[in-house]
């Protein structure tokens, strides 16, 4: 029983960190995560740091002037 949950947290951390890293929203993520608070959800939803640095950049003022 114990792998089998181990299995199923891992699939649970996995799926919002992929949702996280795809730009999917704190209230939907804390929807479908059925966390009551933001504090609870950082546990399972840790976006790497190449997703992070994507994400500043689609959203840099002057990167966007650029185009």
């Amino acid at each position: 029983m114990t792998n089998l949950l181990t299995g199923r947290r891992r699939l649970r951390h996995s799926a919002l960190t992929h949702d996280a890293e795809d730009g999917t929203s704190t209230p939907m993520l804390l929807a479908r995560s059925r966390h009551a608070s933001v504090r609870s959800l950082e546990r399972y939803a840790r976006p790497g740091g190449g997703s992070v640095a994507r994400h500043v950049a689609e959203r840099d003022p002057a990167a966007c002037r650029r185009t």
